[in-house]
């Protein structure tokens, strides 16, 4: 009963015209695609006056999409069909001149958009960056802009805004980039704010900071919100009304405890499925030890024109082992040291202390004997697009490991060894000699690890392998690396700020802060009985439930 009365109540809303903004028949294509296939087909939103919406799907949906159209920000290659409609305040949004647009852009209606690094100017100071709306919109005066910009600087909470005036984007951390997008959004106190995933790649403390804020800011400003994201769980916990979109449709649409509790549509039921990761580590023998770390430290210097250097340590005294076939879990915030311990192990990056791998210390080894080891060990990285040779085949990119340590085999044995990890990373044999830019992101990643496992290495650093993956691409990822782990007996370290995707691969985990180990246990009294208030900040900000 309270899912239908919260659904007649929205039904009774956009029936008395409450509603800030609404999508009718809003259809887009790209002819010059050739296939005269719709981006988006016969798209109808309503979105309430003080409510937050959310528009949820895998990569390739439309959500964006949909959310760039709002503002006619969409691609110049796409028409927009006659009947599309998009309401804003009596006026057609799709109709109105140039003039109007601008007026209504940053003002009536603003954004905050995925990746703040890439949407602020780096050669702006954070002031001229909020002050630019102000100017643009309402403030003409320059002495006033400083005290509206401050005030904006103050209710996003970012600390100390006299000091961060003067600051550049990339002298911000990502939760203070954030804000800073907030702030540019909410200067001419918008009717609508539309927030394009703007938590993707936060930790998980600064997201649920970020979440909570944009809620806080909703009440005292009387916000309405269209969230776009891939992430349920924000879904779950911060939002009223959940619209399903999948390659360019509605699918489903209803209040948040009905999408969650009783999804009617089978695509909903699987994004809803895969947020759930679910299910028990096999028990393997894990007597073994492969790998051990004692009192490992690594440091970074910087040299600054006309002063000392300056050394800056990220990890100290780390202690660790591994067994084989195990997963060890690292967690932190970022700057917290996951990544460096995973690049000092392979002795990518300098460090101090040993490293104990198969009997052998690392620390100790020559290039040219490190070289023989590295079959052994290997790597996935977060960007597998970045990491793979444009240049390269697949299958180039898959052997290359095979040539480069000199495996003995010939042309046709290497070849056979390709297509046996191709199948087993879930990939088919037609796909050999396209491009990596002809892959999806979850495609690209069964490549990297393809590459990685076609050594059959005893040890894999695994570098965020699942970061900005769609839900059910994710759950695919982290499933086959399982899967992958059973048959060659290989021992992960799974970096990652994800705590769900932690929980669901790891057997223990390492908690990191500021470089050092907070906590360390077995992954089911890590998130049930943490004992460290760090630890506990982080699971509480998770969004586990």
């Amino acid at each position: 009963m309270p899912l239908i009365r919260e659904r007649y109540l929205l039904i009774d809303m956009i029936a008395s015209n409450k509603n800030v903004l609404q999508i009718i028949n809003f259809a887009l294509n790209f002819p010059a695609s050739g296939n005269g296939v719709f981006g988006i087909q016969n798209l109808n939103i309503s979105i309430p006056k003080g409510k937050t919406i959310s528009i949820v799907g895998e990569s390739g949906s439309g959500k964006t999409l949909t959310a760039l159209s709002i503002l006619k920000l969409n691609p110049n290659t796409s028409v927009i069909s006659d009947e599309s409609q998009i309401i804003f305040s009596g006026r057609d949004i799709l109709k109105i001149d140039k003039r109007e647009l601008n007026a209504i852009r940053g003002n009536e209606i603003s954004m905050i958009f995925q990746e703040p690094l890439s949407s602020l100017n780096p050669l702006h100071t954070v002031e001229k960056q909020i002050s630019e709306a102000l100017i643009l919109h309402k403030i003409k005066k320059s002495q006033d802009i400083r005290g509206t910009v401050i005030d904006l600087m103050h209710k996003v909470r970012i600390n100390e805004p006299e000091k961060k005036l003067t600051r550049y984007p990339h002298q911000l951390s990502g939760g203070e980039r954030q804000r800073v997008m907030i702030a540019m959004a909410l200067a001419n106190n918008p009717k609508l704010l539309i927030a394009d995933e703007p938590t993707t790649a936060l930790d998980v403390t600064v997201q649920y900071e970020i979440l909570k804020l944009l809620k806080t800011l909703q009440r005292e400003l009387d916000l309405t919100i269209l969230f776009i994201t891939h992430d349920l769980s924000i879904v779950k916990n911060f939002t009223d009304y959940v619209y399903v979109m999948q390659n360019g449709c509605l699918v489903e649409e209803g209040s948040t405890d009905s999408i969650f509790n009783e999804p009617r549509d089978a695509y909903t039921k699987r994004l809803v499925n895969a947020r759930n990761l679910v299910g028990k580590r096999e028990k393997r023998n894990k007597s073994l030890e492969i790998l051990k770390l004692n009192l490992l430290s690594a440091q970074y210097e910087q040299n600054k024109l006309f002063r000392k250097k300056r050394v800056n340590k990220v990890v100290s005294n780390i202690n660790l082992s591994i067994n084989l076939g195990e997963t060890i879990g690292l967690v932190g915030e970022s700057g917290s040291g996951k990544t460096t311990i995973g690049l000092s192990i392979l002795r990518l990056i300098k460090s101090d202390g040993s490293i104990i791998f198969m009997g052998d210390d690392l620390a100790k080894k020559s290039f040219k004997a490190l070289k023989r080891i590295r079959k052994d060990l290997q790597i996935v990285f977060q960007d597998p697009f970045g990491s793979l040779s444009p240049r390269l085949t697949v299958e180039q990119i898959i052997e290359e490991g095979l040539i480069a340590q000199k495996i003995e085999l010939d042309a046709n044995s290497r070849k056979e060894r390709v297509l046996e990890i191709l199948k087993d990373v879930g990939l088919e044999p037609d796909q050999l000699n396209r491009y990596p830019h002809e892959f999806s992101g979850g495609q690209r990643q069964r490549i990297a690890i393809a590459r990685a496992i076609i050594l059959r290495p005893k040890l894999l650093v695994l570098d965020e392998p699942t970061s900005s993956l769609d839900a059910t691409v994710q759950l695919q990822i982290l499933n086959l690396l399982k899967k992958l782990q059973d048959k060659f007996n290989t021992s992960y370290i799974f970096i990652s700020h994800d705590l769900r995707v932690i929980r669901y691969i790891s057997d223990r985990v390492m908690v990191l802060n500021s470089g050092e180990i907070i906590e360390m246990d077995y992954t089911e009294n890590i998130f049930n009985k943490p004992k460290n208030e760090y630890t506990k900040k982080l699971i509480s900000s998770a969004l586990l439930g």
